[in-house]
């Protein structure tokens, strides 16, 4: 027996893992207590590592689809040929943007993505890039980039200091935190309590972090930057402001948020005036404070303009950049706002391409993901011919996902990299499996940039992957090779030589030739990073590094051309009049949708692991007990949810834990469809709420999809609803 630590990769927690293996199996998996960061907390997902580890459905071989649908096993030899024989030739007859590139939730999580993704996209020269970061967070990340120059410089709440938590849309105890890498939140909100501050969650459903606040306000879905603004106007019109320095735009922020009073937003957010203004008076009268918002005020129609008022009210109330307040985060392996020289910069630009068919314009080199069934459906130059996956499946977790099931099935060539046959892989033409996270290294290089304290993780690989299997950054340099036109057989390590040059070149670092791959890469970036740290001062610490509580680094952190601040950037100035118009407007009465995080599960990609699966039905519809009533419905019962993109069916779970006039279903469920090889996720298929997402809700600032807050109509159904 040997035991082993590593950081678990399932989520954005990064909690420490002991785990206690031999010849290949898992026999323990127990939470790390000596690691710097989570110190011995583990959820159940951590847990799981070791079923995904021996799942058998887990693929171990590249597979190829045949005529009737089914796929047989294939050498890598074979699979890499046929992409070779197959994709070159969609690029020749349709461009380069024949191509599409969809880069899944996982793939933040893991070394091989994150590191050589880039490269395969450069080499492939499409714009038809997508991923779910914009069924997800990137309205927040616009925001931030807008106001301080970098699109990773977002404020996370420093959770272990502050005096006062104020929480919209997001439900940490369930996610584990979210751009707020954060391990235990559970112990970190009671250590808030317990040091006698305060939290208050806004939410439309009682959620396990709301039980454990202080004070839970219901709101109407989709109506938080209203209730934002209302707590901007009572700050400036009651005096209560303290502005943080380096700030541009103030006298603007504080004219627009004039009209914004919590009268006048009452009737549309469903949240009493009076309670909007002891809510602001609290926030700005404690010691030290954090307005933290989440998915829920990201997918939603103004989800640009609320991640922005967010971090208004941090910086007026005084509270960005302090200790106890909204901080940044300075990763191990620096980032746009470390490099260079600080406290000014070039900024960032939006809007470089559009979609061909929607005209929606890309963000962070990306387009808008609900665009990606239109440019596979509507012929013409540019039209998508092929796609990659990357550890993602799009038919379950983007909108109106009946569509784009139906969309991908008239592809010419598709290939994924995933370690499963699930509802959107069964469409490739060649799937090129990945080792388990147990067989690669591993460092949170993305999720570190939002940690609430400076820490550092590496996890050598604990065993081999099966004879033959390619590492995921070996693959996806493969598929680099052939998109640039070298063939199925390039020399892999001379293309990794050139992927580290390139990277030394960029940072100023000399790789060092004792390593390949990754591991080479994350070297470089922690030498050139800011504390000066090597690969292998993380290998002689498997515990983690603890490198301190988050600092203040205004104005050091800032990348504006302006070198401040810019409270009222243009482009989101500009969504005020459209704010204002809802909130002139009138509350009908109609049923809306909302998703649904539970702990033990993370988006649609685990549900393959029978301890995640265990337990109650958790694909149920949540609904008031006014509404059921009013609908003639009782806990337990069928109800057919419909909107404009399609209709599911599902069991009633009746709670007074969400408000009258929403109904709320969990993400990334539905599984169990044709030629799906997802056997434990079968027998526990649920249904798939984004057959009720619509693709023509977006944000229009960001262009990210609306999630919560979709118009819905509800029926009961007098059939039960099939297993």
């Amino acid at each position: 027996m040997a035991v082993a630590h590593r950081t678990c990769p399932l989520c954005e927690a990064t909690c420490g893992l002991e785990i206690t293996h031999s010849e290949g199996s898992v026999t323990k998996v127990r939470g790390d207590e000596q690691d710097v960061f989570s110190k011995g907390f583990l959820c159940p997902k951590g847990v799981s590592i070791k079923e995904l580890h021996e799942d058998p459905d887990r693929l171990r071989a590249p597979m190829l689809r045949q005529a009737d649908g089914s796929f047989r096993e294939a050498s890598w030899e074979e699979a890499l040929g046929l992409i070779a024989q197959r994709l070159p030739a969609v690029l020749e007859a349709g461009g380069r943007d024949a191509c599409a590139v969809y880069l899944g939730n996982p793939s933040a999580h893991s070394l091989g993505p994150v590191l050589y993704g880039r490269p395969l996209i450069k080499a492939l020269g499409t714009k038809n890039v997508f991923s779910a970061s914009t069924v997800d967070q990137y309205p927040k990340q616009m925001a931030s980039a807008l106001m301080f120059g970098t699109s990773t410089s977002v404020p996370v709440p420093d959770i272990d200091r502050t005096d006062f938590l104020l929480i919209l849309g997001a439900n940490p105890l369930a996610s584990n935190g979210s751009l707020m890498t954060a391990p235990d939140v559970r112990g970190r909100l009671r250590a808030i309590r317990a040091r006698g501050g305060k939290i208050v969650v806004v939410d439309p459903r009682r959620t396990r972090t709301a039980k454990e606040a202080d004070e839970h306000l219901f709101i109407r879905p989709g109506t938080d930057a209203l209730l934002l603004f209302a707590l901007v106007n009572v700050i400036f019109a009651d005096g209560l402001d303290s502005p943080v320095d380096h700030l541009a735009g103030l006298d603007e922020v504080r004219a627009l948020a004039g009209e914004f009073t919590p009268e006048a937003v009452a009737p549309m957010t469903g949240v009493d005036a009076e309670a909007i203004r002891q809510l602001a008076r609290e926030l700005a009268a404690a010691p030290t404070a954090a307005v933290y918002g989440r998915i829920g005020t990201t997918t939603q129609s103004f989800g640009t303009t609320a991640s922005w008022l967010v971090d208004v009210l941090n910086a007026i109330t005084g509270n960005l950049d302090r200790p106890g307040g909204a901080m940044f985060t300075r990763p191990a392996t620096g980032g746009a706002n470390t490099r260079g020289e600080g406290g000014r910069g070039r900024g960032v630009s939006f809007g470089r391409w559009h979609s061909r068919v929607r005209g929606l314009g890309e963000i962070l080199g990306e387009l808008p993901v609900a665009t990606l069934a239109d440019e596979i459906e509507t012929p013409g130059e540019g039209q998508v011919r092929a796609l990659i996956t990357i550890a993602g499946n799009p038919v379950v977790s983007t909108p109106n996902a009946g569509r784009l099931d139906a969309a991908l099935e008239s592809l010419d060539f598709m290939v994924s990299v995933d370690i499963y046959v699930n509802e959107t892989t069964r469409h490739a033409d060649v799937i090129l499996p990945a080792p388990s996270p147990l067989e690669k290294a591993h460092y949170d290089i993305a999720l570190y940039m939002f940690a609430v304290r400076n820490v550092a993780n590496y996890s050598p690989a604990l065993m081999d992957p099966p004879a033959g299997m390619l590492h995921e950054w070996e693959t996806l340099l493969a598929l680099t090779a052939i998109a640039a036109g070298m063939g199925p057989d390039s020399d892999l390590a001379a293309l990794d030589d050139l992927v580290a040059s390139e990277a030394g070149r960029l940072s100023g670092v000399e790789p060092d030739a004792s390593l390949r791959g990754p591991e080479r890469l994350l070297d470089m970036m922690l030498r050139a990073g800011p504390y000066g740290l090597s690969l292998a001062d993380l290998e002689a610490a498997p515990h983690g590094i603890d490198l301190g509580a988050l600092e203040p680094r205004l104005p050091e952190v800032l990348r504006t051309p302006s070198g401040r601040i810019e409270l009222a950037p243009p482009e989101l100035v500009g969504d005020v009049p459209r704010l204002r118009a809802a909130m002139a407007g009138e509350a009908n009465g109609g049923m809306v949708l909302i998703g649904r995080r539970d702990l033990r599960s993370n988006n649609s990609w685990m549900h393959n692991l029978p301890l995640l699966v265990s337990g109650p039905e958790r694909c149920t519809a949540w609904l008031h007990p006014d509404d059921a009533a009013r609908l003639g419905l009782a806990h337990g019962d069928a109800v057919r949810v419909s909107s404009r993109a399609g209709q599911v069916e599902l069991p009633v779970q009746v709670t007074e834990d969400i408000m009258p006039g929403v109904v709320s279903i969990p993400h990334g469920w539905g599984h169990g469809g044709r030629g799906v090889r997802l056997q434990v996720a079968a027998d526990h298929a649920g249904v798939n709420s984004n057959l009720l997402a619509d693709e023509l809700l977006l944000d229009p600032v960001s262009g990210n999809a609306v999630l919560n807050g979709i118009p819905v109509e509800l029926a009961p159904v007098r059939e039960p609803v099939p297993a």
